[in-house]
């Protein structure tokens, strides 16, 4: 028996003529079944973080009350909540509650964990970070401490970027003490545990396609680099909105401590369409291979889901200029070739 399925690959569909056999060995449909997928990869995610590690990747994540840490041969295996407790905040502390959007890295040969955490109260969120105890991602962890500006305004989304041999930490905060907008900050890092040097703010809400919902924000920003460009890719408008989205910064100058070296697209690089809403808050990283360039996001399950998310994922290319091209939201059932191996 013959039938055509529509392949996505690399911004196109295509119609590959399947032969199905009867009887199929076992090892071959497992080869089947992963030549392709279908979004969503995971029912149920939020602010996924994937980090590709000598063949391994590894999926940090929030989950009832604790960071875990999952890993798999292949992006779509990782970004399972199927992982292991990695840390687990002592009650009764600023950090106890509301762990949101842990990223696990590897910096100067040791792994870390960065994640905005409160006492149960939104305006005390902070970011704080963790040092694992050993030389493996999957942990345990240890609270080293609040990593802040001396400000120490309110603070959620932290990234690290290392840029010309310096860390600089990129973060979503508050300008004072009240929630009317998040903006985007970067400061320099002395080490991996701590900031040194003031704040500069390097983007906020201006655009219309940022300002739907209030309060006016930006956040979950993360960073990205191809052949010496530098971008930092972040979310825009309300989470809880079915217009959430993704908008780019690129760095133009020399110094990223300085407002002016960066440069914002007017438009946004990846939203909403007729299937999809709130795509938001992504990660990036290569395929098996190391050949193609994977986005990794959550969106709303339906229309007007707010935080009812699930995690999903697609290939995007670059153009001419070595900007990122993400095209849009391939919708649920599509089937979707997979990373390369």
């Amino acid at each position: 028996m013959k039938r055509t399925v529509m392949i996505h690959r690399g911004g196109m569909l295509v119609a590959v003529l399947i032969l199905a056999i009867a009887s199929v060995p076992s090892n071959a449909a497992t080869m089947a079944s992963q030549a392709t997928f279908t979004n969503p990869v995971a029912p149920d995610g939020h602010d996924p973080w994937v980090i590709r590690r000598d063949g391994t990747y590894y999926y940090c994540y929030s989950h009832r009350g604790r960071i875990w840490v999952n890993q798999g041969p292949r992006i779509q295996k990782a970004v399972q909540f199927e992982g292991k407790p990695v840390w687990r905040p002592e009650r009764g502390r600023p950090y106890s509650r509301e762990l949101w959007a842990p990223e696990l890295h590897r910096v100067a040969g040791k792994w870390y964990i960065y994640v905005a955490a409160d006492d149960g109260k939104n305006e005390n969120h902070r970011m704080y970070v963790l040092q694992a105890r050993t030389d493996d991602p999957s942990g345990p962890f240890d609270l080293k401490g609040k990593i802040t500006d001396a400000t120490d305004k309110w603070a959620i989304d932290g990234t690290v970027m290392e840029h010309q041999g310096r860390l600089y930490f990129i973060w979503s905060g508050w300008e004072g003490d009240t929630n009317v907008q998040q903006n985007l900050y970067i400061a320099r890092m002395k080490d991996p545990l701590s900031i040194e040097g003031p704040r500069s703010l390097i983007s906020q809400p201006d655009h219309d396609w940022e300002k739907i919902g209030h309060p006016l924000v930006n956040e979950g920003p993360q960073v990205l680099e191809h052949e010496g460009g530098v971008f930092v890719i972040y979310s825009a408008s309300g989470s809880w909105t079915d217009s959430y989205c993704l908008g780019q910064l690129k760095l133009v100058g020399e110094d990223p401590l300085d407002p002016n070296a960066w440069e914002k697209k007017e438009t946004p690089v990846f939203a909403s369409t007729a299937t999809v809403f709130s795509p938001g808050h992504a990660s990036f990283t290569k395929s098996p291979d190391g050949k193609e360039d994977w986005i990794v996001y959550h969106a709303a399950k339906h229309k007007g889901a707010g935080w009812n998310r699930n995690t999903r994922m697609q290939r995007f290319t670059w153009d001419t200029q070595g900007n990122p091209c993400f095209g849009s939201p391939i919708s649920e059932g599509v089937e979707i070739a997979a990373p390369s191996e």
